[in-house]
């Protein structure tokens, strides 16, 4: 969330900021001005109302020693009056905070200056490719037939239990899965990285915490008997470990990993972009989240970058990175790198991580701070990045390895997986 403070000191900035983003309604900003102009104003008149209050009962009580009722009892009735005032004016408050509230978490993060311009994801920025995209052999089929081939994954059966996007991983697919989860999370603590198990649920203040309330493109399920939300992402429930929390110095970085599923509702995708793994309801993921002095965010987010970049290299798969644009980033985030491997069957690019440093966004909203060596509290910036998403990687795993005799494992994930080939 972002600080009034920030919005008062340069508002045409923040304004101008916005617009990379194409945010459509900078007018908020002064609007949220205004009203904090006029909180300043009510709590003026409030704390001089009550200071009035205050003064007066002290005088109500040197008369009554004095023996002066009938003045005493005089003052007692402007105090009544200050009193009814200082209601009214702590009612106004309540009403201007609320609506300084409501209006304020409507902005998105500010993106940084590294934010290339530009509206969709034709515009993002190609920063790397690494890798060799493989040279199919006549006959090669996308992923979706050779699922059916190997009978590793189930859409028909996993639609009749659920819905369409809810596949039913079965035997050689369960155990590629379930190797991938382990490689990746094994990945992450060789790199200082502690492991969480979450919750895959969270409450409406860790949703609004991490900025997934408002719930803007009606993108999360929700159980509303008891008003709680299926996580989008493991993001949610680790970074909110230290939701309300001043953390120490010398625990700085905090550095988390977890694997879950992943609960998307997806609305409105349609066409080939959601054929087979490409875009499902419910998916697995790993994910890695830091917390660290707000002066050291971007030099961690390049850590992170390098990180994922080294796990995919070790998959051996064809990759590339990119900077999104404004118009491509998420609400919360202030500057995200995509990565996107190359399905050679289906000839395109899939995103399957993506790493993104949120600055003060979400912090402030969980009221995270660390206090320093002096004692002095201090703020902390937030990041998080997937280590990986499973579904794409699977799908570009059976396509780019696919062979007469089987899909080949890479070499990492075989001891996890147990063979060298699917077959």
């Amino acid at each position: 969330m972002l600080q009034v403070q920030v919005l008062r000191n340069n508002p045409e900035w923040v304004k101008e900021r916005l617009a990379v983003k194409h945010f459509k309604q900078p007018e908020l900003v002064d609007e949220i001005i205004a009203l904090d102009d006029e909180r300043k104003r009510t709590q003026s008149e409030y704390d001089t109302t009550q200071a009035k209050v205050n003064a007066a009962s002290k005088e109500i009580g040197k008369l009554m020693g004095q023996g002066k009722k009938e003045e005493a009892e005089q003052m007692k009735q402007e105090v009544a009056k200050y009193k009814e005032q200082v209601g009214g004016f702590n009612e106004k408050l309540i009403a201007i905070e609320k609506q300084l509230q409501e209006k304020i978490v409507l902005l998105p993060n500010l993106p940084s200056e590294l934010v290339p311009i530009g509206k969709t994801p034709e515009d993002n920025v190609v920063a790397k490719e690494g890798g060799v995209k493989p040279s199919l052999a006549a006959g090669a089929v996308p992923h979706w037939e050779l699922i059916k081939k190997y009978d590793i994954v189930d859409f028909e059966t996993g639609a009749k239990i659920t819905g369409s996007g809810f596949p039913l991983f079965k035997g050689k697919g369960a155990k590629l899965q379930r190797a991938m989860v382990q490689y990746f999370l094994d990945f992450n603590t060789a790199a200082g990285y502690t492991e969480y198990i979450p919750p895959f649920m969270v409450n409406e203040a860790s949703a609004f915490a991490t900025g997934q309330l408002p719930d803007k493109e009606g993108q999360m399920y929700h159980a509303t008997e008891d008003n709680f939300y299926l996580i989008p992402t493991a993001e949610v429930p680790v970074t909110n470990i230290y939701r309300d929390t001043i953390l120490k110095e010398e625990e700085l970085p905090l550095k988390m990993t977890a694997h879950s599923p992943c609960f998307r509702r997806e609305a409105g995708s349609f066409g080939k972009d959601v054929r087979g793994l490409n875009r499902v309801h419910q998916f697995e993921k790993v994910e890695i989240i830091q917390i660290v002095p707000a002066e050291k965010s971007y030099a961690v987010l390049d850590e992170m970058v390098a990180h994922v970049e080294k796990l995919i290299q070790s998959l051996e798969l064809p990759y590339r990175i990119l900077r999104l644009c404004g118009g491509d980033m998420s609400f919360t985030s202030a500057l995200t790198y995509d990565f996107e491997v190359f399905s050679a069957a289906q000839e395109r690019w899939l995103e399957v991580s993506s790493v993104s440093n949120f600055e003060g966004f979400q912090t402030n909203r969980m009221k995270c701070r660390y206090k320093d060596g002096n004692g002095k509290i201090q703020p902390t910036h937030s990041l998080n990045g997937s280590s990986l998403a499973l579904p794409r990687i699977m799908a570009a795993l059976l396509e780019n390895n696919q062979t007469p005799d089987g899909v080949a494992i890479p070499k990492a994930l075989q001891p996890y997986f147990g063979a060298a080939v699917l077959s």
